[in-house]
């Protein structure tokens, strides 16, 4: 009984140890190269990036392929302002023949302060992180103590902003997220999803009968758009 016990212990541990592993934020440099750690936050522009060992580091969209951030997918994708080319992030919404992207609406943080540390042996049971898995080990290692933490610096919101595209065109069309009550905005969304989802006839006469706009119905409408005609 007791030897059950231990065994169902360990499987608990070993449970949650991979769940912690795969619950991080990850970094793609390239399809294939990433690293894990925890985002701080974005401004489309640059992402803030805690590694394990607690180091912070800045990338510029133009550095990276994409990053996931609480379980959602931001790619980098080239865009022209002012007649140059940048690099910004979006995030994924939908994926398919149409791709439908957000940018805006979350909370962006400067980097956080470095903390003081003082480092003191010890012994003990870990969980430890490979590859996408977990592992537990037994030995001697390092403990990094942190000192106080200065107040989180203070949160913005950017606001929302939807950009669709349909791939192999090179156009990312951008239109509000919300357009209820609004004319010119719900006429900027539909002159859009017409423009890219118009070859479906069933679709475009759904949507010229719309009214209004809100994001359910943007992403009810490209759904269903990749739902009949993918592949």
């Amino acid at each position: 009984m007791m030897k059950a016990i231990k065994t169902l212990n360990l499987l608990v541990i070993l449970m949650i140890a991979g769940i912690g592993a795969m619950a991080q934020d990850i970094i793609v440099i390239e399809p294939g190269n990433f690293i894990r750690g925890t985002i701080q936050g974005t401004d489309y522009s640059t992402v803030i990036f805690t590694k394990d060992d607690e180091s912070v580091v800045k990338f510029k969209a133009s550095d990276i392929h994409e990053f996931v951030w609480n379980g959602e997918t931001y790619v980098s994708k080239p865009v022209v302002i002012n007649k140059k080319k940048e690099y910004k992030f979006f995030k994924i919404i939908e994926h398919g023949p149409i791709n439908l992207y957000s940018r805006g609406g979350n909370a962006l943080a400067d980097a956080p302060e470095p903390k003081k540390t003082r480092i003191i042996p010890s012994i003990g049971i870990g969980a430890g992180t490979g590859s996408f898995g977990s592992g537990v080990g037994i030995g001697a290692g390092i403990t990094i103590l942190g000192g106080r933490r200065q107040d989180p610096p203070a949160r913005k919101m950017m606001p929302a902003t939807f950009f669709i595209e349909k791939p192999g065109t090179g156009r990312l069309m951008e239109m509000p997220v919300e357009g209820a009550g609004i004319p010119e905005k719900n006429e900027q969304i539909k002159k859009v999803l017409l423009e890219q989802l118009g070859d479906d006839a069933d679709l475009a006469e759904r949507i010229k009968a719309t009214e209004n706009f809100d994001s359910k119905l943007i992403i009810a409408f490209v759904t269903a758009y990749n739902e009949a005609h993918k592949n």
